[in-house]
């Protein structure tokens, strides 16, 4: 067996890991990778790029089907499942080569591929063909698929989110299991592109919301388009022929059964920490398996050994992933001296219409502990000038702030163009903007934002009278 030793090991090549890797090479660190999967990002393969590419094509459709309220005729819309499947793979895969064309940048000496488990706290194995010590590890092995026991072992038709960018053409029907991010953004998209879906939710919740109203206003507005179906448990599912035979149960304990060609499972993603060896590295782990960790530095307790990314479950997106690897490289690359790195305003979007976003402190950050510290703004977008010109004109946005600082400390939305809303905002909140400072910006008219100005506004008023639970309609100038 081939024996290493090396100051760094990072293991998982996918956004944390590269970035780790990089930060402790620039610490001066001998530092090497291990792969025990296909190389390439859980972004770029299998999840945010294909996902939007898949996204555009139905806003595509979308558009063409419905616009006719704007005296604009396009005549029938024909979906070419094949070509649509086509495209986004071709894509997925030109983004793939971005990632691949970095890691083959790298020194081979600093490449291995195989499963790495831990045999003591200092030494890895690697498959049956490398033992590796090193001062140091970073853990950024990632994430897959939540897979529900339910659905194990039923057939082809049972399927995960990872699976679909491999389709070769649009099914004809699908049960989404979850209305998560991945869940929804699928199950929109799907539906635009012709394919019937139904969308089926253990609870009540909509992507990653927590506000209550803004909860209500997102399952009312998604299912004035989808079919979904909550409080439904699933029951189990049986593989007949080229469909799948999927048994739910409903709040009433009711059970009914429905056909479908592919059942989806998109409950959520679960951190790759499982078969790690991490019995052998005398971490303190929590009931999940993941080792306790300092959000901080990503340091594993007082060890040596760092976590990063998806597998950390801290925060399971991209620019997330690439400041823990920043801060668990660094960290790694310079070991004793461990500092807190930069940890910036959480911000997460779902790319579903209207969209869907939190930033700064949610809901129910803000309500943990009993006590409530903190007013609340709302603006409905039913009549936001920009929102009804465009037809666009549903959601809600409820934004936060502190009472004394007046603190801008965070939003709940589902609006038009959240995603740039979101920005706006998360901006705001990282520089610790007080709500009057916010007001004192530009606002261009007509435009979206404008509704965060009124928001703002009800927020002011809400700061100086404390009354934190007024709605107001939004009033702007063309509105």
């Amino acid at each position: 067996m081939k024996k290493l030793n090396v100051d760094v090991a990072v293991i998982g090549t996918g956004t944390a890991g590269m970035t780790a890797y990089r930060a402790a090479k620039a610490q001066g660190a001998r530092t090497v990778v291990i792969e025990g999967g296909q190389y390439g990002t859980t972004c770029a393969r299998v999840g945010c790029m294909p996902s939007k590419l898949l996204i555009a094509a139905a806003e595509a459709a979308h558009v063409m089907e419905t616009s006719g309220p704007f005296g604009v005729h396009a005549g029938e819309v024909r979906v070419d499942g094949r070509a649509v499947m086509e495209r986004v793979r071709r894509e997925r895969d030109r983004f793939v080569g971005f990632v691949l064309e970095g890691v083959e940048s790298m020194p081979v000496a600093d490449r291995l591929q195989g499963h790495a488990r831990f045999t003591s706290p200092c030494t890895l194995q690697v498959d049956d063909h490398t033992e590796i010590e090193a001062g140091r590890f970073v853990i950024a092995t990632g994430s897959t698929p939540l897979r529900l026991p339910q659905l194990e072992n039923v057939g082809p038709g049972v399927v995960t989110s990872d699976d679909v960018f491999y389709w070769d053409e649009l099914p004809r029907s699908v049960a989404v299991i979850g209305t998560g991010v991945i869940g929804l953004e699928l199950g929109q998209a799907l539906s635009r592109l012709g394919v019937r879906v139904r969308l089926i939710a253990r609870g009540g919740n909509i992507a990653h919301v927590s506000d209550p109203e803004v909860l209500r206003c997102a399952a009312r507005v998604m299912g004035e388009e989808l079919d979904i179906a909550f409080q439904t448990q699933v029951v189990g599912a049986e593989q007949d022929g080229d469909e799948v035979v999927l048994r739910t149960r409903d709040a009433l304990g009711k059970e009914s059964s429905e056909r479908f060609q592919y059942v989806l499972m998109a409950a959520g993603r679960t951190p790759n920490v499982h078969d790690l060896g991490l019995e052998h590295t005398g971490l303190e782990r929590g009931e999940d398996g993941i080792p306790l960790f300092d959000t901080r530095t990503m340091q594993c307790g007082t060890s040596h050994i760092f976590i990063a990314g998806d597998a950390n479950n801290e925060r399971a997106l991209l620019h997330d992933a690439a400041d823990h690897g920043k801060i668990a490289g660094d960290n790694a690359g310079r070991f004793p001296d461990v500092r807190p790195g930069l940890r910036r305003t959480p911000i997460a979007v779902a790319f579903s219409e209207p969209n869907i976003a939190t930033l700064g402190k949610n809901w129910r950050t803000l309500c943990a502990g009993g006590q409530r510290k903190f007013a609340v703004g709302s603006v409905s977008f039913a009549n936001q000038g920009r929102s009804r010109v465009m037809l666009q004109n549903k959601g809600l946005l409820r934004v936060y702030a502190e009472y004394g600082t007046r603190l801008f400390l965070g939003a709940e939305m589902i609006a038009p163009r959240a995603e740039h809303l979101a920005h706006l905002l998360a901006w705001a909140c990282q520089m610790r903007l007080t709500v009057e400072q916010m007001l004192d910006m530009p606002f261009y008219h007509p435009v979206i934002e404008e509704g965060v100005r009124t928001a703002l506004r009800d927020l002011a008023a809400n700061l100086s009278k404390g009354d934190s639970e007024t709605l107001v309609e939004d009033t702007e100038p063309g509105t």
